[in-house]
């Protein structure tokens, strides 16, 4: 097995001991789901996303795939795709850095310090750089319809 194969199945296996519910997408270790929780003390604590992620053949030395598959209402996470706009994982990947630290600390980073000055949802970030409260609000609203409860359960409302 070659030094990426092993370190892949080491990060999914750390991830996996740190309770995080994975679904395989097929037999290879490459494709996956992960749930995640909304952090503790943030707009969107009490949510629960479904993230895809993809491994690429060189990983760690190139960067995970992360999207999520049901919405999320942020300025960094484009609404309809659910590509993610983060430094971290877009441009300064590290292979110090494994899929741990994507749960538990790149992630919630976003969702607790959004940045609307290099936003993939434009219209959250105008409506969070012009009327915080109103933003707030939006994504409290958002968050009812557009999180869900399970891995697999889905909540499909139009928000």
């Amino acid at each position: 097995m070659s030094s990426p194969s092993k370190r892949r199945e080491m990060d999914l296996m750390k991830l996996m001991m740190s309770d995080y519910k994975v679904e395989m997408i097929n037999d290879g270790m490459q494709e996956f789901y992960v749930e995640f929780n909304g952090p503790k003390e943030s707009l969107y604590q009490g949510g629960v996303w479904k993230i895809r992620v993809e491994l690429p053949d060189a990983y760690p030395y190139k960067s995970p795939s992360i999207g999520f598959v049901n919405k999320i209402y942020h300025p960094n996470v484009d609404e309809m795709s659910g590509s993610v706009c983060l430094d971290v994982i877009n441009q300064t990947w590290s292979p110090m850095f494994d899929l741990v630290n994507v749960f538990e600390v790149f992630l919630p980073q976003l969702l607790l310090y959004p940045n609307a000055s290099d936003p993939l949802n434009g219209e959250a970030a105008s409506l969070m750089m012009r009327d915080h409260t109103a933003y707030d609000q939006r994504v409290k609203g958002k968050l009812r319809c557009m999180s869900r409860t399970t891995l697999t359960q889905l909540i499909y409302a139009h928000c």
